[in-house]
């Protein structure tokens, strides 16, 4: 404990790690980058698998959220980190994952940082985190940059969609949760609010209020690579609406894709988090490292019934 003035008060508590490192857990490295622009620090996370090998190869998948009122980058252990947990797990399948803000993310940095996607709330933040896993491959020989994933959740099930769909060269697999694709169908108080409205009078005088925000269906047709698309089935924040109109614009594109419909959750997966998370980490290993070899039970899974006598 520190007094105002920098004056050292007393030792509180200190965490004690040994049992945890003991394991092989590694705390997940931070790391600075440009935005797109070439002048804008972005900052981030790399979480690697416990026995990492610099002389190999690994896939990059890229965990995201656009905000613009948070930025999903977490480094230590809180409340809001233990939802990062499944960032984690994934890393040790055999992936280099990572974290990072872009332009028009948190408020909490200046209020130009937070009002770049003003206006253009599907692509602002899609060009600075192309940029930020080539900055980072170049910085590093580890990283395979021909195997590209990305995934989120909510605004970043949108953002991750958005992100196949516009730089489809580019990302080759995404799973995107519970997203907010088109936001005609999103709740209006955050859409309006984040995006803009435009102020219209007509010949008469009288006034009028209009908003438009690009919609994932709208470039759905672009899709190269493999796309797994999930919601809840009462999704109570995000209306599986949104996904519909995807898996519309896909179906009508002639688009091969997956989707994963979870009966009776809400926006979270609730008791499916779990199922979900192999799900998504099957796909990945599936498209990105070319390993099919996982049978029809989550052995992982079932193997946590065996031990507890129940399923989680």
């Amino acid at each position: 404990m520190y007094d105002n003035t920098g004056y050292k008060i007393m030792d509180l508590e200190t965490a004690d790690l040994s049992r945890l490192m003991a394991t092989g857990y590694k705390f997940p490295e931070p790391f600075k980058i440009k935005a797109d622009d070439g002048i804008t620090d972005l900052y981030g996370v790399m979480y690697k698998p416990y026995d990492f090998d610099a002389t190999k190869k690994y896939p990059i998948i890229e965990y995201v959220y656009p905000g613009p009122q948070t930025e999903a980058v977490n480094s230590g252990f809180s409340i809001s980190a233990a939802s990062m947990n499944y960032v984690d797990r994934l890393a040790q399948l055999g992936f280099i994952v990572v974290s990072m803000g872009n332009r028009g993310g948190s408020p909490e940095r200046s209020k130009w940082y937070h009002n770049y996607g003003y206006g253009n709330l599907r692509d602002y933040g899609l060009a600075d985190k192309k940029a930020a896993v080539e900055q980072l491959a170049d910085r590093f020989n580890f990283i395979d940059i021909t195997k590209v994933g990305i995934t989120g959740h909510s605004g970043g099930g949108f953002m991750s969609a958005a992100a196949m769909f516009v730089y489809p060269d580019f990302y080759k697999v995404a799973v995107s949760e519970s997203g907010n694709h088109d936001n005609a169908v999103y709740n209006s108080w955050w859409s309006e609010k984040h995006n803009g409205i435009k102020e219209v009078i007509t010949a008469k005088g009288d006034t009028t209020f209009q908003y438009t925000i690009d919609k994932n269906p709208d470039v759905a047709k672009n899709l190269k690579g493999n796309l797994m698309l999930s919601t809840g089935d009462i999704d109570n924040n995000v209306n599986p609406a949104n996904s519909i109109r995807v898996i519309n614009a896909l179906i009508k594109a002639n688009k091969r894709f997956e989707y994963v419909l979870l009966p009776g959750q809400r926006h979270a997966y609730g008791d499916m988090s779990e199922y979900f998370f192999w799900r998504k980490a099957d796909y990945f290993v599936q498209h990105l490292l070319g390993d099919y070899s996982q049978p029809v039970d989550i052995l992982e899974m079932t193997r946590e019934v065996e031990m507890n006598g129940k399923r989680k």
